[in-house]
């Protein structure tokens, strides 16, 4: 066996151990935080005295998911791709994925040239996650904790409505450009503009009820065309087509 046969076996096993412990540790930290996150509301309808019937529980449920329950299934299937397991749980646990750490893990993967869904770019999606969480948790302590009625007070209201107007079309905006560029699927990215477009000022003029799900329909929409005109390159005549092995 030569000695990079060797390296590169000590590298598999060790991204082996990697995902086995990741997987382990991130079921048990988001299961602690899905108890922590309903202790509080238990508490308080079996313990705080509140007159709540279980069928009041189960319809409130219903109103929640029939507005959210598709982002559900949405979100893990367009991060996932990028992410990779291991930073999934992560992003999940803390939140604000789609606008901090979503843009955190491209930029991450752009600047070492790691492509999406290689072992290299779910590395770097770990790291990127982990710098963009202590990064927000430090601003947070500073300009919330320290320093935030004192910045209230001294901003002046029209500034402050135009951010609220502005800054999350900036960001998603910057983080689409981030991902066309990162990915460098320009099939792909017409395709998805098209679909976007098309439920933007087609589907939803037309059916305005779908508004909830217009979201699912372009993600969808999407990856079904996408998949279908994909590029096809049957293997060379004579050899059989190779696995595709992650970097």
């Amino acid at each position: 066996m030569t000695a990079s046969s060797t390296a590169l076996a000590a590298t598999d096993q060790a991204m082996t151990e990697f995902d086995r412990t990741t997987s382990r540790w991130g079921r048990a930290t988001m299961i602690a935080g899905l108890l922590v996150s309903v202790a509080g509301p238990l508490y308080l309808v079996f313990a705080g005295g509140l007159d709540i019937a279980p069928a009041q529980l189960w319809i409130a449920f219903a109103a929640v998911a029939a507005t959210f329950g598709i982002i559900w299934i949405v979100e893990p299937l367009t991060y996932y791709p990028i992410l990779g397991p291991a930073a999934m749980y992560q992003a999940f646990m803390i939140g604000n994925i789609s606008n901090k750490l979503l843009p955190a893990a491209l930029i991450a993967q752009t600047n070492i040239g790691a492509k999406p869904g290689t072992r290299r770019g779910q590395l770097a999606s770990v790291v990127a996650i982990c710098g963009a969480a202590a990064v927000h948790l430090a601003s947070l302590a500073i300009f919330v904790g320290l320093l935030g009625s004192w910045l209230i007070s001294v901003i002046p209201p029209a500034v402050m409505n135009v951010t609220r107007l502005y800054v999350l079309p900036a960001v998603l905006g910057a983080v689409l450009v981030q991902a066309i560029v990162s990915m460098k699927q320009p099939r792909t990215t017409v395709i998805a503009l098209a679909v976007a477009a098309a439920v933007v000022f087609l589907v939803l003029p037309a059916v305005p009820g779908l508004a909830m799900v217009s979201t699912a329909i372009a993600v969808l929409g999407t990856v079904l065309l996408a998949w279908f005109f994909r590029g096809r390159q049957p293997a060379p005549a004579g050899r059989p087509a190779q696995p595709v092995h992650l970097e």
